[in-house]
């Protein structure tokens, strides 16, 4: 088959170009008519295209090339099609309630997403490239083959699983503001995190094997390139730990329960007991994360003192409890028109 040299030999500027066109086409929908419905769709689908785009300009099409672009898109289809879902039944997205009205913080999200698309789709963008192809493949089979497989199937079962435990839960009426802490929730308290960011890994481990065995040699660009894109699984990763995932729900999350219920609360107490129990990304059973020593929370376990929430070093303590007294007091009058009502109905009982 011809060989498609489009812009240049790795099919960095034309996915790069497609993915800002049709990033800044659906920001101009979303922000023209002020909704929220097509922003993570715009997202997941994007991954599609360029798959698409890629795998169809390539040279080849082993059986690697096509499982890592099928792999990807699944992976995106499914993400995008649940957030689609879950915006349908909810009708907004609360991420964009300060942004959705304003043109540039708007289109901030919308060119980092066009960002992160790219970058994630970088394995198999230049597994695909003239550069990459020009060189014989291993057979598939590779033990980074089998490993990438295995990684992806367990990464794409657990985000998959924790998405529907978290909406069902959500969902259900009693639970209105507690904690999810059920199925995978009970062994890590972000396990589509955790589940998102192996499918990442997944898809560049599977993509290496032209570099990692010798066909792509050593020095040359095309043996750069494919380990430079793993890029796009330490950008993701690095989005959730420190920008958008991590940072937002943790301290902020406990800072918000803890005002809301104060420090004798029930919803508090209950979430209190989750944060001590259960990993913050990797899934462990409980019993195994509060016997590990602090130190190792503290690195490899993620619990990093940037997350930790000290309702005596991040809280207005006195703004609590003033809080807390006016609930009181708000409980206290309601009980007394109760009362009131109570009594004058048991007075014309009487009459």
């Amino acid at each position: 088959m011809a060989v498609h040299h489009v812009l240049d030999d790795y099919y960095l500027a034309i996915t790069f170009l497609v993915t800002v066109g049709y990033q800044l086409l659906g920001f101009s929908i979303a922000f023209t008519c002020q909704f929220d419905k097509l922003t993570d769709f715009a997202g997941g689908t994007n991954f599609i295209i360029l798959c698409v785009l890629t795998l169809s300009l390539s040279a080849t099409h082993t059986a690697r090339q096509i499982l890592t672009a099928l792999c990807l898109a699944a992976w995106a289809a499914r993400l995008s099609g649940f957030l689609l879902f879950r915006i349908l039944k909810t009708g907004s997205d609360t991420r964009f309630d300060d942004k959705r009205s304003r043109f540039f913080p708007f289109l901030g999200f919308w060119t980092f997403q066009a960002l992160w698309v790219w970058t994630a789709s970088l394995p198999v963008t230049i597994l695909n490239s003239p550069r990459v192809t020009a060189y014989a493949a291993p057979t598939f089979g590779t033990a980074a083959d089998i490993a990438g497989v295995i990684m992806f199937a367990v990464g794409f079962l657990v985000e998959a699983v924790a998405d529907v435990q978290k909406y069902r839960f959500r969902c259900d009426p009693d639970n209105k503001g507690a904690t999810c802490d059920v199925g995978l929730f009970s062994w890590s308290r972000h396990p589509n995190y955790f589940g998102e960011i192996v499918v990442q890994f997944a898809i560049f481990t599977m993509a290496i094997s032209p570099s990692a065995y010798g066909h792509v040699p050593s020095g040359s660009g095309a043996y750069a390139a494919q380990y430079a894109s793993l890029l796009g699984a330490l950008f993701l990763t690095l989005l959730l730990l420190f920008v958008s995932g991590l940072t937002l729900q943790e301290r902020p999350g406990a800072k918000k329960k803890f005002e809301k219920d104060g420090p004798k609360g029930d919803g508090w107490t209950r979430h209190k007991a989750w944060l001590d129990t259960t990993s913050i990304l990797i899934p462990l059973p409980p019993g195994i994360w509060v016997r590990l020593p602090t130190a190792i929370k503290r690195t490899v376990g993620f619990e990093w003192p940037m997350y930790v929430f000290d309702p005596e070093k991040h809280v207005d303590q006195a703004s609590v409890r003033r809080q807390r007294q006016e609930e009181g007091e708000d409980e206290e009058e309601a009980r007394g028109r109760e009362e009131s009502q109570d009594g004058l109905v048991n007075h014309n009982r009487h009459r």
